[in-house]
């Protein structure tokens, strides 16, 4: 059986570790039966040409030209629009020609950018099993629910990341409950990570006493209200830094904020790291303040490397994983003073009942393996 992955983007977004891992996961443990191959629709997966290669990934190149890619508007909403109706007018023809070859034994697994492909699923005939797998949460607009519901039956399966996520879907008569299923990614490699966090990191030996949040800079990731909250908690614990590891478009508005709230001189933006690992060795924890999640990969990562989560309580992932504040903390959702109130809990359980701290990270942790490339492969497998 073939299994072939669309997926084109723009930026490095954790769906694009999720196909990587996804289908590594058929090589590594399917011996040669389930053959994945991922789709290079205007070379976009170019870069990672030697990573595909060595986990024995097999690259379809739609377009070779580098150029066109790197010179695609990426930073703006309407800039990435554009690009995105650039790729659709570049791609369309050579997918559906693509397409209309394959047969009963292919898989056609959709990521992003599901529009087009959809389209042709709804308008023709095609041997092959389309999957639409959801990635992250999902922004409900006319044009997706109408799209969504027209292809249903001639879907062959619908994977969801959380349990939240298909019950939303199915409750809103989008999918039906037969339909859509729960699919982890596989985002967790417990033994790369016990080889990561040892590497030495010259900058975090430098800084003491410190809460973690590792995203893009952007308003989904909210360190805005992460910076806003630090403020009020740092005038109790006078010695507390924050790090924050990330690119994006906020960071010079982070830094705006952390200069009027007076609290430049104890916040680190270190920018993207390729191994975060070090990082979260020596932190007292990892702050997740996203306004939403599905699931939540930072979160997930943190919680392999058996690191406390705070987490607010956002839609879908991050309330589903830490489950009743059994595997980490919760707050409500931009409230600071809540923020406040479960750091303190935090710092109090640290200090008195550093038993119940434990066992939050150890089901955190258990958790976390679930999201291996094994039990990726394995639940793919149950649900063919």
């Amino acid at each position: 059986m073939n299994f072939y992955y669309w997926c084109p983007f723009l930026s490095e977004v954790a769906t694009v570790k999720a196909v990587l891992n996804s289908a590594h996961s058929l090589t590594k443990y399917s011996n040669g039966n389930l053959k994945p191959y991922i789709i290079n629709s205007v070379g976009e997966w170019t870069k990672f040409h030697d990573e595909i290669k060595k986990k024995k990934i097999e690259l379809i190149n739609f377009n070779q030209s580098e150029n066109f890619y790197k010179n695609l508007p990426r930073y703006t909403y309407f800039g990435s629009r554009y690009s995105y109706l650039l790729i659709i007018l570049k791609s369309y023809l050579k997918l559906y020609k693509f397409l209309k070859t394959r047969n009963e034994n292919d898989y056609f697994i959709i990521h992003l950018i599901s529009s087009l492909p959809l389209v042709f699923l709804i308008f023709f005939n095609f041997k092959c099993k389309f999957i639409l797998r959801i990635s992250g949460f999902p922004k409900l607009n006319i044009f997706r629910k109408f799209l969504w519901k027209l292809s249903e039956k001639s879907l062959y399966k619908v994977f969801s990341p959380t349990k939240d996520t298909k019950e939303m879907l199915v409750s809103s008569k989008i999918f039906s409950s037969s339909k859509i299923n729960v699919l982890k990614d596989p985002i967790v490699e417990i033994d790369k990570i016990n080889i990561l966090k040892n590497v030495e990191t010259i900058e975090i030996n430098k800084i003491k006493n410190y809460i973690i949040n590792v995203g893009r800079l952007t308003n989904q990731k909210n360190q805005i209200f992460l910076i806003e909250a630090f403020s009020k908690i740092k005038k109790k614990y006078k010695e507390l830094k924050l790090v924050i590891l990330g690119d994006g478009e906020l960071k010079d508005e982070l830094i705006k904020k952390a200069i009027e709230l007076n609290v430049i001189n104890d916040i680190y933006l270190l920018g993207y790291k390729e191994n975060v690992y070090p990082f979260y060795k020596n932190a007292m924890c990892f702050v997740l303040t996203s306004k939403w999640e599905d699931p939540g990969f930072v979160m997930i990562e943190a919680a392999a490397s058996k690191l406390i989560i705070i987490s607010s309580d956002c839609n879908n992932g991050p309330k589903e994983f830490i489950k009743n504040n059994e595997r980490g903390y919760l707050y409500k959702n931009y409230n600071t003073d809540n923020f406040q109130e479960i750091f303190e809990t935090f710092i109090k359980d640290t200090k008195n009942n550093p038993k119940k701290i434990d066992k939050k990270k150890l089901e955190a942790f258990k958790e976390a393996k679930n999201y291996t490339k094994f039990s990726h492969y394995r639940e793919i497998l149950k649900n063919l």
